[in-house]
């Protein structure tokens, strides 16, 4: 029996995550293992009535659990970010689930924007390192109305710090720094190249800007060099992300497993969504390798369309599908995949986005019960 945590979050998150269920129950009973579902409440409505967004012993009960199913965050009457960093980042930072996952592949029946470009030519991961770079929060700002005395202690912590010559007469500065640790590099490098070698990859291409952000991504390379010594029959490779943004539209059958600093990662993982036919197709997992870990949808909690039943559910049940994986049942997370890859290539029962008239709950019964089919 395998206990997982569920948030589902605002909008069309509850919706969404029902059909996620449904489809990971199916599998479930096909591959003779159990799931307990436990419903966490935190999202909009809980903090509205409650004025609080994760408490600290909703952490203390998660930290029990490998996985956590998640929904979708995000209301129109709670200022933005106050849940997305609060529950979103702070649940990634917490349990220091430093690998953001993201599988880039068109599923057969699905038009990518790219011309003549079919499932053969869109199939590749993104490894995302998902707790350091520019994400860290280290910044802040240098208003007006200071005195002479305070501006000079600033433009002095600036030049020592940070080697920045601020103006005298400057306005107002802003500031942000990118931080990323030897360890930290390390571990998702490898994990990318175990990735990798898992899936017959050959190739792994790193993603930076090294060639102007020099310090912090100069040690980037050096560690993937020196990782890379350790995966035999494994070549890799650097791209500046301008270029890869580049590269993704033109070639994107080049890539396999790309690994990425985490704000260029947050960049070409949005267009690699887009490249497999929007963020509603497109799931993703927060890891911790040995601790708790969190599946989602890529996309928004879409109020405007919260209880239509219009919602396309397609990648939260992948999502679901990355957990199966995560927790050990990888023959369940193949099947769940591959069933919905079925239901969407058939055509036949579609949500609107994708050009039909399935309701997210239709479309989840549907890939459930092509699950019960196959299992």
């Amino acid at each position: 029996m395998h206990e997982i945590p569920v948030i589902e979050g605002d909008g069309i998150g509850p919706e969404i995550i029902d059909a996620g269920k449904t489809v990971l129950e199916a599998a479930s009973d096909a591959r003779n293992f159990g799931l307990d579902w436990h419903d966490l409440p935190y999202g909009a409505d809980h903090y509205l009535e409650t004025d609080e967004v994760l408490p600290d012993h909703a952490l203390d009960e998660l930290s029990k659990y490998d996985a956590v199913y998640f929904g979708s965050i995000g209301d129109p009457r709670v200022e933005p970010g106050v849940l997305e960093k609060g529950i979103i980042l702070r649940l990634r930072f917490e349990f220091d689930q430093y690998v953001n996952l993201r599988p880039i592949k068109l599923l057969e029946g699905v038009e990518s924007p790219l011309r003549n470009r079919g499932p053969d030519d869109i199939d590749f991961t993104v490894v995302r390192e998902n707790t350091e770079d520019f994400y860290v929060g280290i910044g802040g700002r240098a208003e007006t109305g200071k005195t002479e005395a305070e501006l000079e202690v600033e433009r002095k912590l600036y030049k020592t710090k940070f080697g920045l010559d601020i103006e005298t007469d400057a306005e107002e500065i802003a500031y942000q720094i990118g931080s990323i640790s030897r360890e930290g590099t390390e571990r998702v490098v490898e994990y990318a190249f175990d990735h990798a070698e898992e899936n017959d990859h050959d190739l792994v291409t790193g993603v930076d800007k090294a060639n102007v952000l020099t310090d912090i991504y100069g040690m980037w390379r050096e560690v993937m060099d020196d990782v890379a010594t350790n995966y035999d029959g494994i070549d890799h490779e650097y791209d500046y992300v301008d270029a890869t943004t580049m590269w993704f539209v033109k070639n994107p059958d080049h890539y396999q497993t790309v690994v990425t600093p985490n704000t260029f990662g947050d960049i070409i993982t949005d267009l690699g969504a887009m490249l497999q036919g929007g963020l509603g197709l497109a799931p993703g997992g927060n890891i911790n390798p040995d601790g708790t870990s969190m599946f989602e949808p890529l996309h928004g909690s879409a109020p405007k369309y919260a209880g239509e039943n219009r919602a396309n559910p397609t990648a939260t049940i992948w999502a679901g599908a990355l957990l199966l994986d995560h927790i050990g049942e990888e023959e369940a997370g193949e099947l769940v995949l591959e069933s919905l890859q079925d239901v969407i290539a058939e055509g036949e029962t579609l949500t609107r986005d994708l050009g039909g008239d399935a309701g997210t709950d239709e479309f989840g019964e549907t890939v459930a019960e092509r699950v019960r089919e196959q299992g």
